[in-house]
Parts: structure tokens; sequence; C-alpha cells
């Protein structure tokens, strides 16, 4: 009579021992990798995605929380398969998991992406407006430092100039008026 309890037993143990085997067989299935294209990117934005973990030919589903939509792949070249995502504009800051599964359980593969928030830049120093592009000439003109000594000398010569013509006139008009 004892030998229907160990028997029982002794099948429970070979099962339980069985059982893990037989379900990691199950899921043998190819595993990969998703290629993600920018890896960080703002809401609203657009990802490009690669696996080639499904054969040629094949299609295959991909999905994330941060897409606005499931990504359906199609072959392309001999990279394997290509899709493009729309990442979604309330998507939250943060890394989202991204996973493919391919067609008919051919095997499956998963990636990352990081969806980063840009600051809006705020202005530090106020704007130069005005006449086009004379903000920038007046910009440039300020920065040098005046007049040099080549413009000294012009000046003087101008002005040594004009003192002689006057100087001449008003002797040509005593020497007329004295005629």
């Amino acid at each position: 009579m004892r030998s229907l309890p160990l028997t029982f037993c002794a099948a429970a143990a070979a099962a339980a021992t069985l059982l893990p085997t037989t379900a990691a067989l199950a899921d043998s299935e190819p595993q990969g990798r998703v290629s993600v294209t920018p890896s960080a990117i703002a809401p609203g934005g657009e990802v490009e995605l690669w696996v080639d973990i499904c054969g040629r030919g094949r299609e295959a589903k991909g999905n994330s929380d941060a897409f606005v939509s499931e990504a359906h792949f199609a072959p392309a070249d001999d990279k394997g398969l290509f899709a493009k995502a729309k990442i979604r504009s309330d998507a939250e800051p943060g890394d989202y998991d991204v996973w493919v599964n391919c067609k008919g359980g051919k095997g499956k593969a998963t990636g990352k992406l990081t969806v980063v928030h840009h600051r809006q830049p705020s202005p530090i120093a106020p704007v130069r407006a005005g006449g086009g592009g004379t903000a920038n000439l007046a910009d440039q003109a300020a920065e040098q430092d005046g007049p040099g000594t080549r413009h000294a000398v012009t000046g003087l010569v101008l002005g040594a100039v004009a003192v002689v013509a006057v100087a001449f006139r008003s002797v040509r008009r005593r020497r007329s008026a004295a005629d």
C-alpha cells in the first residue's frame, strides 16, 4: 500500500523538475535588440527603429508607452526591418521600453528610448534692433578705439592747408585794395 503514495510523490517531483525546463524551451524564440535613432528625443519627434531578429522579408509590430501608435515594420535593404514611430506630445521625460514582436511569433526584440524636454531659451540681454543691419555696424563702430595717429596727422594737414588758403586770400585782398 505504501508504493502508491511513493509513486505519486516521485511523479510529482519529476514533474516539478521538468516543468521549468519545458517552460524555458517554450520561450526559446529568438531574442534581439531594437536600434532606436535618435535614442533621446523630445515629445512630438519621430524616431527610426531597426530590428534584424525577424529575418528578411518578414513583418513585425513594435510598441512603446511613448509612441502615438503601433509601429509597423517592413523589410529595408539588407539591414533587416525598418519602421518610424512618432513620440506622443504629452510624453513625460524619462526612459521608455520599446518592444517588437515578429509576425507569427518567430522572434522578439527590446530596446530603450529616452524622452527629454528642452527648455525654451530666454533672452539674457536686450535685443539689438534698428535699421536692419545697422545694429551690427554700430556695434562694430563702438568696438573701435577712435581716431589713431593717421587720422590726427590728416586733420592737422587739412587744418594747415585751410589756414594757408585764408592767409593768401587775405593778402590778395589787401593788395587789390591798395592798387
